[in-house]
């Protein structure tokens, strides 16, 4: 596996020679060692990808989208390789490696690979004489900053868009989870991809990742993150006022009506929640039940969770694994410690599972706790598998509770009233609501948050939006002098 940084085409050392320890989270092991990136490294990188950004932008669109979808099909190729190599690193279960993320990986570069050539532009009505027309054009160099909870998924949905615009970039993958990110980086060299194009520099946020977000010649950072790093972020890209794109932290409310089928939400409550442990910024992390169904609901859902088969990542009968590092383990079950504080009540999980074969691991039972609205795990994000309850009476309640977080990124909703369902979408405060169904995601559908869940999209068109500036263009097309101080 590569374990260097990827700049100008080559992989290369660190400058300091530096290096990152990279753990197995089913059992604390030694995988590797990264090559650790610094200012020095990113100097690198983004003096590379300003290098390659005249021709790349030159290029002919088709030419970039063909580039992108031979690297689909090559993700295709190595789909095993690349399953076995992120549920090792992440924890990931196999089956979902397998079935989703790689898929989803080659997906996300395959549409982004189709529109680059289909990027428009717009011709203004303005007065008689002239013409005026607008066009889309490549910021440049961009930063990306990404999370450890889906590195290889993150690879496509930062980099597609942003290629396939004509920019050039420059992305630090987690120093916790960046194997996957770096494989792409070869195929990606194997496919044809120019020399500087694409620049991988896994490092530490607070040198890496704040280099990247202040560095001059970047002309956009786009993070996914936690929001406080969001917000240092975006004090670091004051020096040359460079566009951010932010996809921060959410606390998504998922609300079970009286009349809701139960079968399918109390399965697709457990997927919302427990899918990657949990570790999901739009994870339905509030379970928002109607009092008159709350007991049942809850009967049949501690039932699923009990159930579900924690073990290896790399097994194929595993549906939790681990969680991706000791120090988010440790986060989590402090949370335990604070709903029971604060009068909570923690009806199922909470620890670390019995069996001695995950002990060595960073392993948390699926965790259901009831709480009030204005507690602490009601109102700030666990990020793991952990969901909080709360029960209401009326929909003007279960609204008021939905919104009642300073989040606004994922939100559900389980009901047959059709008009209920549209009224309660377009009233809950978040980027995205699903109506009988969660965490539903597409290329062609823009993803993103409000509030302190960021702002920005990833995917679909408005992502190509938020990697292009657009430019107007005036032309006298009767060849008349302006009468302005004509003589």
């Amino acid at each position: 596996m590569q374990n260097q940084l990827f700049i100008d085409g080559r992989f290369v050392p660190a400058v300091k020679g530096g290096t990152i320890e990279v753990l197995s989270p089913h059992d604390g092991t030694l995988i590797t060692h990264i090559a650790a990136a610094e200012t020095e490294d990113v100097d690198l990188a983004v003096a590379a990808a300003k290098r390659a950004f005249p021709a790349w932008a030159a290029l002919s669109a088709a030419e970039r989208g063909r580039l992108l979808l031979r690297l689909a099909d090559k993700i295709e190729e190595n789909a095993e390789e690349l399953a076995q190599l992120e549920s090792l690193d992440t924890g990931h279960p196999i089956r979902d490696s397998r079935s989703l993320d790689v898929p989803r990986t080659a997906a996300c570069f395959r549409y982004f690979g189709g529109m680059a050539d289909k990027i428009e532009g717009a011709v203004i009505p303005v007065e008689a004489g002239f013409l005026n027309y607008v066009q889309r054009k490549p910021i440049g160099v961009v930063g990306q900053i990404v999370p450890w909870n889906f590195p290889l998924m993150f690879t496509s949905w930062k980099m597609g868009p942003a290629l396939a615009a004509g920019n050039t970039v420059v992305i630090k993958p987690s120093e916790i989870t960046p194997l996957s990110t770096l494989r792409i980086a070869e195929l990606m060299k194997e496919v044809g991809f120019p020399d500087g194009v694409v620049n991988v520099v896994p490092g530490y946020g607070h040198t890496a990742g704040q280099r990247l977000a202040e560095h001059q010649d970047v002309g956009k950072i786009a993070f996914t993150g936690s929001t406080a790093t969001g917000r240092r972020i975006v004090e670091a890209s004051q020096g040359n006022l460079k566009r951010v794109q932010l996809e921060l932290g959410g606390k998504g409310a998922n609300i079970v009506f009286e009349d809701a089928n139960l079968d399918a939400a109390v399965n697709g409550a457990a997927w919302a929640i427990f899918h990657n442990q949990g570790q999901a910024c739009i994870a339905g992390s509030r379970l928002i039940l109607h009092e008159r169904i709350a007991d049942e609901f809850l009967e049949r859902f501690i039932g699923l969770a009990r159930s579900i088969r924690q073990g290896s990542p790399l097994d194929p009968n595993t549906e939790m694994g681990p969680l991706t590092s000791a120090q988010h383990r440790d986060r989590v079950l402090a949370y335990v410690d604070i709903a029971r504080a604060e009068g909570g009540k923690v009806l199922t999980g909470g620890k670390a599972p019995q069996d001695p074969a995950l002990a060595d691991g960073y392993y948390i039972e699926p965790t259901v706790v009831e709480a009030k609205p204005d507690h602490r795990v009601a109102q700030e994000e666990v990020f793991g598998p952990f969901v909080t309850v709360l029960r209401f009476s009326t929909d003007e309640e279960a609204l008021a509770i939905a919104n009642g977080t300073q989040y606004g990124l994922g939100s559900g909703l389980w009901t047959r009233d059709l008009q209920r369902a549209h009224r309660m979408a377009a009233s809950i405060h978040a980027g995205m609501c699903w109506i009988n169904c969660y965490k539903r995601v597409s290329p062609g559908s823009p993803f993103g948050g409000l509030g302190q869940s960021g702002y920005g999209r990833e995917m679909g068109f408005e992502a190509i939006h938020d990697y292009t500036e657009a430019r107007s263009v005036w032309v006298n097309v009767d060849a008349k002098i302006p009468p302005h101080f004509k003589r």
